[in-house]
């Protein structure tokens, strides 16, 4: 607590005493469990949060991302679950109808049991961050933290402060867990700006098998921040097909760390979608440290209007024989803008590297800008490293293709934008899932067609 003081009698802006003093009321509030190991991981966050203060464009990781319109506002962090009386059929819209899974419900960021589905596991445990807290404290000392430490950036260390509730799923040994599990964060609430941490930790035994949906979706309309950040160890011949989904909306900021700590001959598929959000920064990292691993990124982002949508993705290369596959992809609309930084890093000893990246941007206005940026760092000399971009408009021969068989000129443009966009959606494995993504698309090219008046 002393040193939490003395930070802030050095602190001269606003927005961080805001935050500090809000931690401050936090802690007031945990009685007993401020005793407790994981609170010195908070501690840890919120001093190293003081430290760091937001990011601006001077910061190089931040040049192309303009977080001014997200720090002026005093987000009030919500630590007390929802109270509210959402029901089953306000979020059904959110489940992707058809898919049989486990769900967990968070709303603002806390569990929520009776908006949950969740049949007796006897061969995983899947629970509430909090709840996990008090019955699984030793698998969350051991993993918990250990990755995202809380001392990347603001976010990170923001988040880790107000640690407190999320998502956790533990899969033992050779355990296969058929069903995906599905956590659904929604966001809600119509007075105030609030801001909601969630923190998720999975951990995949070895030879285990498990797929994860994280979508995020809105229920509010006034402007919100989603700070949140997912932690998975994948354990030794450990499969995780990771897909997530973020649509909040156009008055929202959102803010995703996910990192992925990869064991020998582990493999991971990752799919993220991103349509929502007025700021939207989505940090994706892979540590492939051990031989034998296989790590693939994939993600789609689409927007219009004044939306910006940043993926920030790191590949570490740490250990020899390694394969890795990137693909990116932006479909940009209006006055929208997005940012690629892709890095892939090879260590010394990481010889028969094999890694892939490819940067791909469609405009479809004059007005969209994308920066991109894909980055390879090589320390060892037996590999087979290649990275690209490329940014453009629609083939005008394709177009003119089309319509010459009869397809008008709108349809044209959508069927092509579509097929730019679906190379990313059809990865996705888990079946109602990817027929769910294919319709909204189809929906938000439509819209956002309209949106820009193009008819």
């Amino acid at each position: 607590m002393h040193r939490i003081a003395e930070i802030m009698t050095r602190v001269v802006d606003k927005n961080i005493e805001w935050y500090l003093s809000s931690f401050k009321d936090f802690e007031r509030g945990l009685n007993g469990e401020s005793r407790q190991p994981i609170h010195r991981l908070r501690r840890s966050g919120i001093e190293r949060f003081a430290e760091l203060g937001f990011p601006t464009n001077k910061h190089e990781e931040w040049r192309f991302t303009n977080i001014a319109p997200l720090t002026k506002i005093q987000f009030k962090p919500v630590t007390r679950p929802y109270a509210g009386n959402l029901t089953a059929s306000s979020i059904e819209q959110f489940t992707f109808g058809g898919l049989n899974c486990h769900t967990l419900v968070f709303v603002n960021g806390h569990f929520i049991w009776d908006l949950s589905s969740i049949s007796a596991p006897n061969n995983f445990k899947v629970n509430s961050l909090a709840s996990a807290m008090r019955t699984d404290g030793d698998l969350l000392n051991e993993h918990l933290g250990k990755f995202i430490k809380g001392d990347e950036n603001a976010f990170t260390a923001l988040n880790t402060g107000f640690l407190q509730d999320g998502a956790f799923v533990y899969v033992p040994d050779g355990s296969v867990v058929e069903e995906p599990i599905h956590l659904l964060f929604v966001s809600t609430g119509d007075d105030i700006s609030f801001l909601s941490m969630p923190r998720n930790l999975i951990v995949a035994g070895r030879n285990s098998r498990v797929s994860i949906i994280e979508s995020y979706v809105s229920l509010a309309s006034v402007p919100y921040l989603t700070n949140t950040a997912t932690e998975m160890v994948v354990g030794e011949g450990a499969v995780i097909e990771h897909d997530k989904f973020q649509d909040e909306n156009l008055n929202a900021f959102h803010i995703g760390t996910t990192h992925f700590q990869q064991a020998a001959r582990s493999k991971v598929v990752s799919n993220s979608i991103a349509l929502g959000g007025s700021i939207v920064r989505n940090n994706v990292t892979a540590v492939l440290a051990a031989e034998g691993i296989e790590c693939t990124l994939n993600g789609l982002s689409l927007a219009t209007g004044q939306q910006l949508i940043d993926n920030h993705t790191a590949i570490d290369h740490a250990s020899a024989n390694c394969l890795s596959h990137e693909l990116y992809k932006s479909i940009l609309d209006g006055k929208s803008r997005g940012v690629f930084n892709g890095k892939i890093f090879v260590r010394k000893d990481a010889q028969k590297t094999d890694a892939k990246q490819t940067n791909k941007t469609l405009l479809l206005s004059d007005e969209a800008t994308m920066d991109t940026k894909p980055q390879l760092e090589i320390f060892a000399d037996d590999v087979k490293c290649t990275h690209g971009a490329t940014v453009g408009q629609l083939d005008e021969e394709q177009v003119f293709y089309l319509r010459s068989r009869g397809v008008m000129l709108d349809a044209a443009r959508d069927i092509l934008t579509y097929a730019f966009a679906s190379d990313v959606v059809h990865r996705i494995h888990i079946e109602p899932l990817r027929e769910q993504l294919d319709g909204i698309l189809h929906n938000r090219l439509r819209k956002g067609r309209e949106l820009v008046g193009v008819e």
